[in-house]
């Protein structure tokens, strides 16, 4: 990490992994729905998340995601549904919930009067640890685990924007947190922070807690989460891998680019009179073209045409990124 010690490969002690904790589930939603008036925020959604996993939640503005965040930080009380941390109901339970979770929202203060170790030994106390020197030690552990040990000493004012995000991510890991809820966590960081902030969470992610995410960065929750959450309107509209989610959304469109060493008009010919082939392009000794067939299809293709004796020399594959697939969410069709 830059400017900063490696981390803790195991921060919290804890069985790496999450394996011990495999088939449990961390996050249980069941038919959330907040309303406000007249207005659905959030609208019958219903998630299970297992130990170990980087969810990320996203979707366009309004699509409820604070609302379900407020919710599951035990902020505000749905409309209906229920909500369990490791099988602790967060309503009947709220102070147990809240041992189990650590919450940290967009852009949280720092008290600029206060040195680092100050400012985790102050929350350190107020989440019940009396011990002075346990107090230290967890906060030197946590600040290990998102690498600014180097600046324990340092006045909080002195911090960079990308720093006191990540103090602030040690303040909430201080009670040994096994569910994360954070919202927007690298909102303004430079790239080497947001860097550090995703080693940081997946080391942690390693150890078996279980992070919930939202942020409208969508480039880093593809290459950050292991999953992802798709909401809109206050609806999910797909959970699972990036790949599992296009597929939900009937969005496996792809631009396939071929580089033959044979000549390309044969074909091409052939391609163009494909069902699942459009906007085909040649240029010199590579043709392009969109694709809407599943990867199966693909396969099949690509078979298709090495039988042809069709001599392939490179395959590239574009995918629709996660920006692309909130346009569309987001876009009203247009009235007939």
């Amino acid at each position: 990490m830059n400017s900063s010690s490696a981390p803790n490969p195991n921060p919290l002690g804890s069985p790496a992994g999450g394996l011990a904790r495999e088939g449990r589930v961390a996050v249980d939603i069941r038919s959330l729905r907040v309303d406000y008036g007249d207005f659905i925020a959030v609208d019958d959604l219903t998630l299970a998340v297992p130990p170990g996993e980087i969810l990320g939640i996203v979707g366009p503005n309004g699509a409820g995601k604070t609302s379900t965040f407020r919710v599951l930080a035990t902020l505000m009380e749905p409309t209906h549904g229920d909500v369990f941390f490791d099988g602790v109901d967060i309503a009947e339970d709220p102070r147990q919930a809240r041992r189990l979770m650590g919450y940290m929202p967009d852009l949280a203060p720092v008290p600029s009067d206060l040195k680092v170790w100050e400012f985790l030994d102050f929350y350190a106390a107020a989440y019940g640890l009396r011990d002075a020197h346990e107090r230290r030690q967890r906060a030197d552990r946590c600040l290990e685990t998102v690498g600014l040990s180097n600046l324990r000493n340092n006045g909080c004012r002195e911090l960079s924007r990308g720093q006191t995000q990540r103090v602030v991510l040690a303040k909430t890991l201080l009670h040994e947190p096994r569910v994360l809820i954070l919202d927007e966590p690298a909102s303004g960081l430079d790239p080497l922070a947001r860097r550090d902030l995703r080693t940081a969470l997946q080391i942690l992610a390693a150890t078996g807690a279980t992070i919930l995410i939202s942020s409208h960065i969508l480039s880093e929750l593809s290459e950050m989460c292991t999953s992802l959450c798709i909401l809109n309107r206050g609806r999910l509209l797909a959970h699972g891998s990036v790949n599992e989610v296009r597929s939900q959304l009937g969005n496996t469109r792809r631009r396939l680019t071929l580089g033959l060493l044979s000549s390309p008009s044969e074909a091409a010919d052939w391609l163009a009179q494909q069902p699942t082939i459009s906007e085909l392009r040649v240029e010199s000794a590579r043709i392009s073209f969109e694709f809407t067939g599943d990867d199966e299809a693909q396969a099949e293709l690509l078979e298709a045409l090495i039988r042809r004796r069709v001599r392939l020399r490179t395959f590239e594959e574009k995918r629709s990124s996660l920006e692309e697939l909130l346009v569309d969410i987001a876009t009203p069709p247009l009235l007939p």
